[in-house]
């Protein structure tokens, strides 16, 4: 089968909630880094087969197919399509996975992938909660005869399964809070060494990104409240609301040779799987052990790791679990400190785990994340 390869890959600087990016319409959020990327390539984007991007709640200014809007609004050719993929936080990672796919298949050579979302100017979940303007009194998990008849009246909530796992797999409040401490440190260590600058350019005045919080405490974090009355979930071990945009470029065997192409990675391995979706963020565990499977590898074969931190107890569950030590995860921070731009994340992560590998000298990286409805995608690359 042919290969898919990561020609390059290069992010936003991520905004906090109400931070430098919340005025920036989601369109041009988008673009940029498609236009960075094409630049820093110096590929023709005439030759781009299609754009596949990552991007939840695609209402307002994130309607209409963003994929294909954030190409033209970046000023690249009007012959070039663009698709928009709705994983959930796995977005923009199956954004890659169809990429990647459509160059192994061999009907396209190269493709941009990648995902944004604009956070501040659309709220996590405003999709799911339109239903009341026009009269109906529903949403995703309510008023379906269908999803009743198999799950009941059990209330899907991410909140609520982050504190399930965390009562499942003994999980303090504490170690949540340390696990959470330790992304913020490694994020401004990151920063602090130069680890994220080829990652990240500047956009809009920003040139870092502005959620990580290094100042904090173990003891200003035990004095937050849970979310949820009697919990140990707080704001202090969830990942951040923010802005965020990442875009990568795929190119197949014969576009890396017609066009003398270098590329820095190899997509070893590419699947998702999924569990039980009141459970909903379970979803990494299986999808991991999966892909270990099919992929012919073990836990040691992999050099570092990415599991997304959408709360601090689903990637300790997911360590726990796997057996992965935590020095190997998330090395440069994760999402409790770096945000969490649902549609951009997954692209943000593999941009993130290609330049740790270069870094350290590492061959594979395993990345993974937990998605609305129990999903999880894995993608392992091998660096070149």
């Amino acid at each position: 089968m042919p290969e898919a390869y990561i020609i390059d890959a290069v992010r936003a600087p991520i905004g906090r909630k109400k931070g430098s990016l919340a005025h920036v319409h989601p369109a041009d959020l988008a673009a940029f880094p498609i236009a960075e990327l094409i630049r820093r390539t110096g590929v023709d984007a005439n030759l781009v087969d299609d754009v596949v991007w990552g991007c939840n709640d695609t209402i307002g200014g994130q309607a209409g197919d963003i994929g294909r809007t954030a190409w033209l609004v970046a000023g690249l050719p009007e012959h070039v399509p663009g698709v928009t993929i709705d994983r959930q936080c796995g977005s923009s990672q199956q954004s890659v996975h169809f990429a990647a796919q459509g160059v192994m298949s061999g009907t396209q050579d190269i493709v941009v992938a990648g995902g944004s979302q604009a956070m501040n100017r659309i709220p996590i979940s405003s999709a799911m909660t339109v239903g009341p303007q026009f009269g109906f009194n529903d949403g995703p998990f309510r008023g379906s005869k269908g999803w009743d008849a198999r799950y009941g009246d059990e209330e899907v909530d991410q909140i609520r399964s982050a504190e399930m796992i965390a009562d499942k797999w003994n999980i303090s409040r504490e170690a949540m809070e340390e696990f959470s401490l330790a992304s913020h440190l490694r994020a401004q260590a990151a920063w602090d060494n130069g680890w994220f600058d080829n990652e990240v350019a500047a956009f809009e005045g920003l040139e870092r990104d502005e959620t990580i919080r290094p100042a904090s405490t173990l003891e200003g974090m035990a004095s937050l409240k849970p979310v949820r009355e009697g919990g140990k979930i707080t704001a202090g071990v969830a990942s951040q609301n923010c802005d965020g945009a990442a875009a990568l470029l795929i190119a197949g065997e014969r576009a890396v040779k017609e066009y003398g192409l270098k590329p820095r990675a190899r997509i070893h391995h590419l699947s998702v799987r999924a569990a039980n979706p009141v459970w909903m963020l379970t979803g990494p565990i299986p999808a991991t052990q999966h892909a270990l499977k099919k992929a012919g590898m073990t836990v040691d074969d992999i050099d570092l790791f990415e599991c997304n931190e959408a709360f601090a107890s689903i990637p300790m569950a997911w360590m726990q679990e796997l057996g992965v030590p935590h020095e190997k995860v998330n090395v440069q921070g994760g999402g409790i400190a770096l945000g969490h731009p649902i549609g951009a994340t997954g692209a943000r992560i593999m941009t993130t785990l290609l330049n740790a590998l270069e870094r350290t000298g590492g061959r594979y990286g395993l990345q993974t994340m937990c998605e609305g409805g129990g999903q999880a995608n894995v993608t392992i690359i091998e660096r070149l």
